[in-house]
């Protein structure tokens, strides 16, 4: 059983499962479909037996024997340089003896210059494969968990006035609330959601067919800049004190259109 074929609109969901990345919604309603659908629930143990086979340090990088051999050679050969000098009984002029000292320095200097370079190299490579998720990509995939599971909204209103109280209590900050209706970005709901090491707001909005989730925290660390995302644009700002986060798939200008309607009206904080 394999996870192509599992139920596809839980496929990404059985990888965020696993990885511990779901919200508590999302990983609730994941597990109770998975005792009942013997598909995924053999595809999510196959995601697992991966993950337990990926832990196996023989998969690990290591630098081939002869590279680590000759990074070592050229250190032991520096330092052997560095520590040679000229004997007493048959001591250079004094010119030589500079040009001498400064030849093994320039050796040495070349020698350190060309491991550290190859160690860091080896620490690019190794590194970029253990990069942590950017926010624009936490945004992208909690915008995708939204519209995968039947969790869009945890308060379905259009009235501004009923979504931005039912915050209140479930957040450490009061966000900011704008029906865009007559700028033809219709509300929808709110709901919670997690990106960025915090429980954020996340604003619904509707533009024709799509759907926009529109991030909101409170102004401090740094927030998303324009980006695409596998075919998902994001649109980040701060304004009044709170950082903004625009996901959706409709086109750019759109997108941008929607960002100038919530500035314009924004009231002041």
């Amino acid at each position: 059983m394999t996870a192509a074929s599992c139920c596809r609109e839980y496929e990404l969901l059985l990888h965020g499962l696993a990885d511990g990345e779901l919200d508590a919604a999302n990983a609730l309603f994941l597990e109770n479909h998975l005792q009942s659908c013997e598909a995924c629930a053999a595809a999510y143990n196959e995601i697992l037996s991966q993950k337990e086979l990926i832990k196996d340090e023989s998969l690990r990088f290591r630098a081939p024997e002869p590279l680590r051999e000759r990074v070592l050679a050229a250190l032991a050969a520096a330092k052997e340089e560095a520590g040679a000098g000229p004997s007493k009984a048959a001591r250079p002029p004094a010119r030589a003896a500079r040009i001498g000292s400064r030849t093994i320095g320039f050796r040495q200097a070349g020698a350190t210059l060309s491991a550290m370079a190859l160690a860091a190299s080896l620490v690019l490579f190794v590194s970029s494969w253990n990069q942590a998720p950017g926010l624009g990509q936490e945004l992208a995939a909690a915008h995708v968990r939204s519209l995968l599971v039947n969790h869009l909204t945890d308060v379905a209103s259009t009235d501004q006035h009923t979504v931005k109280p039912w915050f209140l209590g479930k957040l450490d900050f009061a966000p900011p609330v704008v029906n865009l209706d007559q700028k033809g970005f219709p509300l929808i709901g709110g709901r919670l959601d997690y990106a960025g090491g915090r429980v954020v707001a996340a604003l619904v909005y509707r533009r024709h067919s799509h759907t926009i989730n529109l991030f909101v925290w409170p102004a401090g660390k740094p927030g998303p800049s324009t980006e695409n995302v596998d075919g998902y644009h994001i649109i980040g700002w701060t304004q009044g004190g709170f950082t903004f986060a625009a996901v959706s798939d409709v086109n750019l200008e759109e997108l941008r259109e929607f960002q100038h309607a919530w500035e314009e009206t924004l009231p002041p904080a």
